[in-house]
């Protein structure tokens, strides 16, 4: 494994890790490791148009239409 050193880190950055590593109950160092995992190597969220897209095409659009009572239409709160 590497060693990866970060010079110029503003205090308040610091410190925020510090209380993030203590919520976590780990130290610095290793939730330094987790963010740097998780922000890394964790496959991106798709978007949710790129998920429709990739739906596969079944059906026909009369499949999905809507069915209209005859009636009066339905009192849902009753």
């Amino acid at each position: 494994m590497a060693d990866l050193l970060v010079r110029g880190v503003d205090d308040a950055v610091v410190r925020a890790l510090k209380k993030r590593a203590g919520d976590h109950g780990r130290s610095a160092e290793a939730e330094h490791r987790a963010i740097l995992a998780a922000a890394l190597l964790c496959p991106p969220r798709r978007k949710l148009a790129d998920l429709l897209a990739s739906m596969p095409d079944v059906g026909r659009d009369e499949d999905y239409e809507r069915q209209q009572d005859e009636g009066a239409a339905a009192d849902v709160f009753g």
